[in-house]
C-alpha cells in the first residue's frame, strides 16, 4: 500500500492528539481524583456509581434523620414516663406515711400538703412533646393529653367499661358533729348519730357527673356457648352523698337489690345481693353518662374512652377506640422507617402509660385527710371549750361532754378510713407504677432496638463508602505515574512530529 505524506501527517496528529487526551485525561484525575469524568468513559464504573450512590442516599437518610427522630422521640417519651413515675412513687410514700395508726396533727397537715401539690402534676407529663407533636396522643399529635384551662361549658357523653374484677369496697360515713360557737339556752346535748356503712362499689373516670341521662347495663357471657345475655339496672341517683344521706332518713343506705348513683364522686353504690350476682356471673358493666365542664389539667376522655363531644348539639364529634371494629383497642402507632424494610413504632398512648383513675385516688385520699384533720380540730375546739372558765359548770360540762363523745367518734372514724383509705392507696398506686414502669420498659426494648439498628445501618453506610470510594477513586501517586507516562509520550510524539515534515519528495528530486 502507498504511503503519502498526506497519510503520515494525517496520522501524526491523530497520534499526538490521543497522547494529548490522555494528558488531559490524568489531568483531570489528579484534580477530582476520580477514575470517570463522563460516563461514556466506563459504563460499568457509572452504573456502579449510581447504584452505591442510590444505596448511600438512602442509608444517609436513616442515620442522618430517620434514627436519630426516633431516637429523641422515644429519650422524651422515657423522660416524661420516669418524670410520672417519680410523681407516683412520692405518692406512695405519702399512702405509706398516711396508713400509720400514729399520726399527728403535723403529719395530717403534711401529708394534704404534699398530695395538693402532687395532685396539680399528676397528668402534666402527659403534654410532653417532641418537636411540637405531643407524643401520648395517638394521631392527634397536634392535642393535648389535658385539658389546658377551664371549661365550663365543654360537655361529653362518655361511654365507660367495668369488669366484675373492677368491684371494690368502700367505707361511707352518716352524721357529722356541728360544733357550736358558744354554749347557751338554745344549745342541748348532742343528738348527732355518727354511723360507717361499708358497700361495694364501682367509680367512674370522672367526677362531679351529670345525674340525667345517665344508663347502666351489665352483661354475662355464657361460657359453654358464648352467647351474650344484657340486662339494664336502674339507679336511685342522688347529686351529693348528703343528698343520699338525708333522703335515707340520717343514714346512707342501700337495698340489697338496690343501686345508688352518686353525681358529684361519679360512683355506682352497689347493693349486696347485686354486687354478689355480679361478680359470681363475671359480669362486663357499661356506664353511659354526660359530664359538662372540665378543670384544667384534667384529662380529655377521647384518649380513654368510646366518647362524644356534644359541646355542639349540631355539630357533634365521636371518637371510638375501636375504629375497624376489631374488639382490639386501634394502636395508632407512629412509625419511622430506620432500615430497608424495618419500620418501627415510637410512640406510646396514652391509655398505656396512665390511668384517669389516678387523679380519682388522689382526690380520694385528699378527701380522707381533710375529713381527719376536720374531724380532729372539732375535737380540738370542744376540749378547749370544756377548759375555759365560763363553762366550767357541770350542766356545761356534761353538754360539751355529749358533743366531745361524737366529736370524737367522729374523729375515729375519720382516722381509721384514713388509715385504711391510705393503706389500700399503696395496693393501688403499686398498680399505677406498674402500669408506667412497664410502659418505660417497652420505650426502653424500643430504644435497644433502634440502636442496634443503628450500629448496623452505620456499619452498612461506611461499607458502602469504601464501595462507592474503591469504585469512583483512585489514588493520587498512580495517577502522578499515569500523568507523567502520558506526558512523556506526548512529548516525544511532539518530537517525533516534528521530523516527519523535515524531509519530503523535493528533496530527492533537485
Amino acid at each position: 500500500m502507498r504511503i503519502t505524506n498526506n497519510m503520515i501527517v494525517a496520522n501524526t496528529k491523530n497520534n499526538v492528539n490521543a497522547n494529548k487526551i490522555n494528558v488531559d485525561k490524568y489531568n483531570t484525575q489528579m484534580t477530582t481524583q476520580k477514575k470517570i469524568s463522563r460516563a461514556s468513559e466506563d459504563p460499568v464504573v457509572a452504573m456502579r456509581a449510581l447504584r452505591l450512590a442510590t444505596n448511600l442516599t438512602h442509608v444517609d437518610q436513616y442515620v442522618d434523620n430517620n434514627i436519630p427522630d426516633a431516637l429523641s422521640w422515644l429519650d422524651v417519651t422515657e423522660t416524661a414516663l420516669t418524670n410520672t413515675k417519680s410523681i407516683l412513687t412520692d405518692i406512695r410514700t405519702q399512702c405509706v406515711k398516711g396508713s400509720s395508726d400514729t399520726l399527728t396533727a403535723d403529719d395530717r397537715k403534711t401529708i394534704l400538703n404534699a398530695l395538693t401539690q402532687l395532685s396539680d402534676q399528676i397528668y402534666t407529663e402527659g403534654n410532653a412533646d417532641y418537636a411540637g407533636r405531643t407524643v401520648f396522643t395517638g394521631y392527634r399529635t397536634n392535642c393535648k393529653l389535658t385539658f389546658g384551662t377551664d371549661e365550663t361549658t365543654t360537655e361529653y357523653d362518655i361511654k365507660q367499661q367495668f369488669s366484675y374484677k373492677d368491684i371494690e369496697e368502700k367505707r361511707y360515713y352518716s352524721g357529722s358533729v356541728d360544733v357550736p360557737a358558744k354554749l347557751d339556752a338554745t344549745v342541748g346535748d348532742c343528738t348527732t348519730k355518727i354511723s360507717e356503712q361499708a358497700y361495694d362499689r364501682l367509680r367512674l373516670g370522672y367526677d362531679q357527673v351529670s345525674k340525667d341521662n345517665l344508663k347502666v347495663s351489665y352483661t354475662v357471657t355464657d361460657q359453654s356457648t358464648g352467647a351474650k345475655t344484657t340486662t339494664d339496672i336502674t339507679p336511685t341517683v342522688y347529686e351529693s352523698e348528703d343528698a343520699w344521706e338525708a333522703a335515707c332518713g340520717g343514714t346512707k343506705t342501700v337495698g340489697d337489690d338496690e343501686v345508688v348513683f352518686i353525681a358529684s364522686s361519679g360512683e355506682l353504690v352497689l347493693g349486696k345481693n347485686i354486687s354478689a350476682s355480679l361478680k359470681t356471673d363475671h359480669a362486663d358493666i357499661n356506664v353511659e353518662y354526660q359530664k359538662t365542664g372540665f378543670n384544667k389539667g384534667d384529662v380529655r376522655p377521647e384518649y380513654f374512652y368510646d366518647c362524644t363531644d356534644i359541646s355542639d348539639p349540631a355539630n357533634p364529634i365521636e371518637y371510638k377506640q375501636d375504629e375497624d371494629g376489631d374488639g382490639v383497642r386501634d394502636p395508632q402507632q407512629i412509625e419511622y422507617t430506620i432500615s430497608t424494610g424495618i419500620n418501627i413504632p415510637v410512640n406510646t398512648l396514652a391509655s398505656d402509660a396512665f390511668d384517669p383513675a389516678v387523679a380519682q385516688d388522689v382526690n380520694e385520699l385528699l378527701n380522707c385527710v381533710n375529713a381527719a384533720i376536720n374531724a380532729n380540730d372539732k375535737v380540738d375546739k370542744i376540749k378547749e371549750m370544756m377548759k375555759k372558765e365560763e363553762y366550767s359548770d357541770a350542766a356545761s360540762q356534761a353538754t360539751l361532754k355529749t358533743y366531745l363523745d361524737a366529736a370524737q367518734k367522729e374523729a375515729d372514724y375519720a382516722d381509721d378510713n384514713l388509715q385504711k383509705t391510705f393503706g389500700s392507696g399503696i395496693t393501688r398506686f403499686d398498680e399505677h407504677l406498674k402500669q408506667v414502669n412497664k410502659a418505660i420498659t417497652n420505650v426502653g426494648s424500643i430504644e435497644d432496638r433502634v440502636k442496634l439498628t443503628q450500629n448496623r445501618v452505620e456499619n452498612q453506610q461506611e461499607t458502602l463508602k469504601d464501595l462507592k470510594s474503591s469504585n469512583e477513586d483512585r489514588d493520587l501517586s498512580d495517577i502522578i505515574i499515569d500523568f507523567y507516562a502520558a506526558y512523556n509520550a506526548y512529548q516525544s510524539s511532539l518530537t517525533a512530529a516534528s521530523q516527519v515534515g523535515s524531509t519530503s519528495l523535493l528533496d530527492y528530486l533537485r
